[in-house]
């Protein structure tokens, strides 16, 4: 690998790999979803504390390799309270892992990750009524409504009483 090649570039290369086997594939995510799941299972012991530190120091720190905690920083990266620099990172650039408890609730619901949304250790954060709402916010806001179709005879939705075809429906 090129080490000029930032960690994330690098992650991405391997854990999304067209080329790789299959099964080494589907070993990497397996592998790193158990861990992503106790860091996940760590940080939410806190949800208050800004967890800051080098992507080394924090591999180190959640006993993971450099790749894994790349992966995880991409993966909350959209769940931060501020952004980190994902990538352009490398091993000794400081990141915070200061997350927003609601956005990440929901985009763990969006990535159908129930593994993560339902840890135990986001009941003492979020009441069940309160989960359920968020798990809806999030489930609704990727819906895709399909606007009712409007036939030529159909009564027009301006509310004039004309056949569409005769009213808004003319220049069509």
């Amino acid at each position: 690998m090129d080490k000029h090649m930032a960690l994330l570039e690098k992650w991405r290369e391997t854990a999304y790999s067209e080329k790789a086997n299959k099964g080494d594939l589907q070993r990497l995510w397996n592998d790193y979803f158990a861990k992503e799941k106790d860091i996940y299972a760590q940080l939410l012991e806190n949800p208050d504390e800004e967890v800051k530190g080098t992507v080394a120091s924090l591999a180190e720190k959640y006993g993971v390799d450099l790749m894994t905690m790349t992966g995880f920083l991409d993966g909350i990266n959209d769940s931060l309270k501020e952004p980190n620099p994902i990538e352009e990172m490398e091993e000794d650039t400081e990141v915070s892992l200061a997350f927003d408890k609601e956005r990440l609730y929901k985009n763990m619901v969006g990535a159908e990750a129930d593994w993560l949304y339902n840890l135990e250790q986001w009941e003492p954060i979020f009441d069940e009524e309160k989960r359920k709402e968020l798990y809806k916010e999030q489930k609704q806001s990727t819906t895709i409504r399909k606007e009712a179709k409007v036939y030529p005879n159909d009564p027009c939705p301006c509310g004039s009483g004309k056949k569409y075809k005769k009213c808004c429906g003319k220049n069509k």
